[in-house]
């Protein structure tokens, strides 16, 4: 029996693209590591001053990811643990740390000045930005965040979590400090694709 040529070019054809539809059919959504919002809500927009004094509004960072954490400066473990595990997730992210914004919002304005913030983010990375604002400014920020906070002597018990904002502003994912920095790299990269 002769075979068709131009027959088994076609069939071979019909093979290759139902196979590469194939693998389009059969691929996993990706799994986010954080609590993912599902469906995502817009970030609550907020204006605070930053370590330079200049005005902050989070609804100027449409086309970034934005990871938001609450703490304060003289905090003896969580808040600089977190900081510089950002700091090793930006670093992982090469080029792409470029349009990933670490935004710290201090849970303790008696203290944590705007000196005393730029101080104590430069330790970790010159490009974090730094928030405060006086308690008035402060509380509903916290609120709309979720964000517990309670002054003890010099300690300021506090909710620990890192919230991440898609490029559009949406809240998309919380995340326990506990999240590792290769969990955390890989849904930025996620969030920064879906942009």
């Amino acid at each position: 029996m002769k075979v068709n040529p131009v027959l088994l070019g076609l069939v071979i054809t019909a093979g290759l693209a139902l196979a590469v539809a194939g693998t389009g059919l059969f691929t996993r959504p990706y799994v986010f590591h954080g609590s993912l919002i599902d469906p995502p809500v817009p970030a609550v927009d907020f204006a605070l001053t930053d370590q330079f004094g200049q005005p902050f509004h989070l609804s100027q960072q449409t086309g970034n990811v934005v990871l938001l954490f609450f703490g304060y400066t003289s905090c003896p473990d969580e808040c600089p643990a977190t900081l510089a595990q950002l700091k090793q997730v930006r670093a992982q992210l090469g080029n792409q740390a470029e349009r990933v914004r670490v935004v710290f919002i201090t849970v303790d304005p008696e203290q944590d000045t705007q000196e005393h913030i730029g101080e104590f983010l430069a330790r970790f990375d010159p490009a974090f930005t730094g928030l405060t604002g006086s308690t008035a400014e402060l509380e509903p920020v916290w609120r709309s965040y979720g964000v517990y906070q309670a002054k003890r002597t010099e300690l300021v018990e506090h909710t620990s979590r890192i919230y991440a904002i898609d490029p559009r502003g949406n809240l998309r994912l919380t995340y326990p400090i506990e999240t590792s920095d290769n969990d955390l790299a890989r849904d930025i990269q996620q969030l920064l694709k879906g942009s």
